[in-house]
């Protein structure tokens, strides 16, 4: 049986529908989409779905259509098409349309590097093959402080043992290859996120406050011993406060206004902080360093809240005691689930970032986990751990591209980059 169709000879239908793939590459120029979807049209074909990219004035432009018609007619009608706009095109057909593109990409993995080499991301693909997970698509999330990309991944299933599989391969091939290969749910859970909370040293800031304390009592080096204990989960937190506090006895309270003056950010803080805030998240500390200096840098960032220990000070003196409850490890998961509470968003909707054994239970509570510069024990109870000194990797992770922030930038007038020491 035949049909005659506007403006194109007699067209033979078949039984049954056809399925049709055609990807269409060259260099990009205006018209291209336009001058293809005028010879489908012109052959009545039902579109399925359509993906295009452009990389470096490169176009890949796929299509899957489904025709009635002869698709041999179809074929020659577009490699005409295409031809006449300088594009090449590769047709196949009777290709499938899988279930699994039609119900979605089941998980997101990141992969982060300074640089990402061919030789790490055949290793990711190759390992993803090896446990039975299809790329579906892949793109650049960012070209700076680092190379993002992006890859929207197909599971066997959907279930636990499938998270834990792909987020323990990942972990254990980033650990090998210099990148970092964060994995997330993909879809609603992903994108569901609405309220992050930060550990501040080494994880907002750079160093620790308490070591900047103890260097105006001349101890610092005592200190960070005992820090360094604590961090690697050897010596429990509240007993390592104690011991480290001790040291400040006599210290004139305003050491404290000193070491707020002079913290510095952790690269990438302020422009993490802007665009969640951008985004309405709500934004936040939980700290185990002291009120007074936490305060000073809740103010200048426009955090919503904060968490952290009071230092005892007597007549302008630190008598070198905490008062009141203590935020350790125990304490930061509980003031996760205070601020949650509060601000109304379900703790699986949370992100924690931190860097030590006592943001152990906070990245366990929080829908995400991120462990930043960590250490050993913390990346191992982690989702996802990052190792390069740039806390704007967080927004990647996050599904935000490096594009969208700069252009919010650039509308604030705020736009600038640092040069990297590589």
């Amino acid at each position: 049986m035949s049909r005659i169709l506007e403006g194109v000879p007699s067209v033979v239908t078949t039984p049954n529908p056809t399925t049709v793939l055609m990807t269409v590459t060259g260099k990009d120029k205006p018209g291209v989409t336009s001058v293809l979807f005028a010879a489908l049209t012109r052959h009545g074909v039902d579109v399925l779905d359509v993906e295009q990219v452009v990389i470096r004035d490169r176009l890949v432009l796929g299509v899957l259509v489904s025709t009635e018609y002869d698709p041999e007619q179809l074929q020659e009608s577009v490699e005409q098409a295409m031809a006449s706009v300088g594009m090449a095109v590769d047709i196949e057909i009777g290709a499938e349309d899988g279930e699994a593109d039609k119900l979605g990409s089941t998980h997101v993995v990141v992969v982060l590097g300074q640089p990402v080499t061919a030789r790490s991301f055949s290793e990711v693909a190759r390992r993803l093959a090896a446990i039975d997970v299809n790329i579906d698509s892949i793109q650049r999330v960012a070209d700076y402080p680092v190379t993002g990309l992006e890859l929207q991944v197909t599971a066997p299933d959907t279930g636990e043992d499938t998270d834990a599989t792909l987020t323990s391969e990942m972990a254990n091939l980033s650990a090998g290859l210099g990148v970092d290969v964060a994995v997330e749910r993909a879809g609603l859970t992903r994108r569901a996120k609405r309220l992050v909370v930060f550990d501040v040293d080494s994880t907002l800031i750079q160093g620790e406050v308490i070591e900047m304390l103890a260097a105006k009592a001349g101890r610092e080096e005592e200190v960070r011993r005992v820090t360094e204990q604590a961090m690697l989960g050897e010596l429990d937190f509240a007993e390592s406060l104690r011991r480290r506090v001790a040291v400040l006895e006599g210290l004139p309270a305003t050491v404290m206004d000193e070491v707020a003056a002079d913290l510095e950010l952790t690269p990438g803080a302020r422009t993490t902080i802007r665009t969640l805030r951008r985004l309405g998240y709500h934004t936040g500390v939980v700290s185990g360093g002291f009120t007074r200096i936490i305060d000073q840098l809740v103010d200048d960032l426009g955090l919503d809240f904060s968490a952290a220990n009071d230092l005892e000070v007597v007549d302008g003196k630190l008598t070198g005691r905490v008062v009141g409850e203590i935020v350790d490890r125990p304490g930061k998961a509980r003031a996760l689930h205070r601020f949650a509470e509060e601000f109304n968003v379900p703790i699986g909707q949370c992100v924690a970032v931190g860097d030590g054994a006592n943001d152990m239970d906070m990245l366990s509570a929080a829908g995400l986990g991120v462990a930043f510069n960590a250490k050993p024990a913390l990346r191992e109870i982690a989702d996802t751990a990052l190792s390069y000194p740039f806390l704007d990797a967080v927004l990647f992770v996050l599904g935000v591209t490096r594009a969208e922030v700069e252009a919010a930038d650039a509308a604030d007038g705020v736009l600038r980059r640092v040069p990297l020491d590589v």
